[in-house]
C-alpha cells in the first residue's frame, strides 16, 4: 500500500508521497512514487502513483521514454497543449498498461490496478490537479474538492478535511501534510518513511523545492511528537462527560 496527496493552493500545488512498498511484513522495499518532468519556462508536470508497482513503473517508464521519442504513435506529455490533455494521455497510458497485464486483455483486473495524481502547469494556463482512475478516466480538483489522496487515505484524511485552507502558505501546507502522513504511518504499517514532497508555485514554470524526509529528520520528529502532545492537551481541555450516578 502507499499514501500520496496532492493539494491545490491559491499560490500553487504541493505534492507528498511515502516510499514504502510491501508484499508481506517480511518483504518491505523503498521505491520513489513521485515523478516530475519539466521544460523550464514552458511546463512542469508531476505524477504521484499508488497501486500495483509493476503497473505504475511501466506507466512512468512509458511516459518517460515517449518524452524522448516524439511522434503520433508515441505521443509525449511534452507535446500536449494543456494539463487536461496531459491527464488524458496519462489516463490512456495507464489503461493501456493494465489491459496488457490483465488476464483477458480487455478489462482492468484488480490485481494490476493503479491510481495516479497528476498536477502541473503549461504556459499561461492555470495550475491544475487531476485524479486518474485505473479505467483511465479522471476528475479535476476544484474549490469544492481542493485536494486528492490515493492509497491508504482514511487515517490521514480527517486532519486535511479539518485544517486545509487554500490560502495557507507552502510552509503551513507541508506542516499539515506531515501531520496527515504521521497519523497514517502510526496507524498502518504499509505506509512508511522516507517521504518525498514537492512544491510548485503558480507561474514559475519550474519545479520548486523537492525534498526527501528521512526517518531521522529533525523537523518531522518535532511535528510527530508535537502533534501527539497537542492532541493530549486538546482532549484534556474538553469538558468531561458527566456520568449519572447509578
Amino acid at each position: 500500500m502507499t499514501y500520496c496527496v496532492g493539494l491545490r493552493l491559491n499560490t500553487g500545488l504541493v505534492f507528498m508521497s511515502d516510499t514504502r512498498t510491501n508484499a508481506g511484513v517480511d518483504n518491505i522495499s523503498t521505491f520513489r512514487k513521485m515523478q516530475c518532468w519539466s521544460v523550464p519556462g514552458e511546463r512542469v508536470i508531476t505524477v504521484l502513483t499508488a497501486g500495483n508497482l509493476a503497473t505504475t513503473q511501466a506507466v512512468i517508464s512509458l511516459l518517460d521514454e515517449r518524452t524522448k521519442a516524439h511522434g503520433e504513435r508515441n505521443p509525449s506529455i511534452f507535446e500536449q497543449p494543456s494539463m487536461f490533455q496531459v491527464a488524458r494521455l496519462i489516463g490512456e497510458t495507464l489503461r493501456e498498461v493494465i489491459a496488457e497485464h490483465a488476464e483477458s486483455g480487455q478489462r482492468a483486473d484488480a490485481a494490476f490496478n493503479a491510481t495516479m495524481i497528476v498536477g502541473g502547469q503549461i504556459g499561461l494556463g492555470e495550475p491544475r490537479l487531476f485524479l486518474i482512475y485505473p479505467e483511465g478516466n479522471f476528475i479535476e480538483a476544484s474549490a469544492d474538492t481542493p485536494f486528492f489522496q490515493i492509497g491508504e487515505t482514511k487515517y490521514g484524511r480527517p486532519i486535511l478535511v479539518r485544517a486545509f485552507d487554500p490560502d495557507m502558505s507552502f510552509a503551513d501546507a507541508i506542516k499539515l501534510l506531515l501531520v496527515s502522513f504521521d497519523s497514517t504511518i502510526k496507524a498502518n504499517l504499509s505506509v512508511g518513511l522516507p517521504l518525498d514532497f514537492q512544491i510548485y508555485e503558480t507561474g514559475s514554470l519550474q519545479p520548486g523545492e523537492i525534498h526527501r524526509v528521512e526517518r531521522d529528520d529533525a523537523y518531522f520528529q518535532t511535528i510527530s511528537h508535537g502533534w501527539g502532545d497537542a492532541l493530549k492537551i486538546a482532549i484534556d481541555s474538553l469538558p468531561p462527560y458527566e456520568i449519572t450516578p447509578g
